[in-house]
């Protein structure tokens, strides 16, 4: 038990006190911003907010270029999507629905632009050194595309989410970020629920966010 608990949290014993407090409190943030997401909430963007912002910062610390980019893109993603949600078209909030054709193609442009923009980064960088970047080029691209979806409210994004959670749950232990790790693992669950929870509301006359 003792050599599996080194395993998991052995490398925190290196990192500064600060920088591990504030990764729990992304992952906290991370939690409650995804459960407000599968409760179909408004709280999921200012809860993000935080998330993202601190993981910014840690990950621009620890040079790990790819999650940082997820991570800012999220908080940029963030404020546009609060927008999108509590934008009213005859006095009713921005409702679930499916992508359309036209944002079929805007998606795919998003995935293979940010493989591109990925790549291009990590090659000036000088990070081609293992099989980590491009795994993080993959997931990357994964999740700008559901969050791009999620912001426009669209039952897709969840799809984005499970595959990309899934992925990242042994990158991040292999990162040595146990916490996120975890935290993507819980991400996972809540993902599946969360398209279920949209699923039953998506034919509903008016779906509506909490506000």
């Amino acid at each position: 038990m003792v050599d599996i608990f080194e395993l998991i949290f052995g490398q925190y014993a290196t990192y500064d006190s600060t920088d591990v407090t504030l990764e729990i409190m992304a992952v906290i943030f991370g939690f409650l911003s995804v459960w407000f997401a599968k409760q179909n909430n408004i709280w999921v963007f200012p809860t993000g907010l935080i998330s993202t912002g601190i993981f910014v910062y840690l990950l621009f610390k620890w040079e790990l270029l790819g999650d940082m980019m997820i991570n800012a893109y999220y908080f940029a993603m963030s404020i546009y999507g609060w927008y999108v949600w509590t934008r009213k078209t005859n006095n009713t909030l921005t409702p679930i629905t499916r992508t359309t054709k036209q944002e079929k193609r805007v998606s795919l442009i998003i995935f293979l632009a940010t493989l591109l923009f990925v790549y291009v980064v990590y090659l000036y960088a000088g990070k081609w050194t293992s099989w980590v970047p491009y795994v993080d080029t993959l997931t990357t691209a994964i999740f700008f595309v559901g969050m791009w979806l999620m912001a426009r409210r669209k039952i897709e994004n969840w799809s984005f989410w499970i595959i990309g959670d899934v992925i990242s749950v042994p990158l991040y232990l292999y990162k040595g970020l146990s916490f996120t790790s975890f935290q993507y693992l819980v991400f996972t669950a809540i993902a599946i629920f969360g398209y279920q929870a949209w699923k039953k509301t998506l034919d509903k006359p008016q779906a509506t966010a909490s506000e």
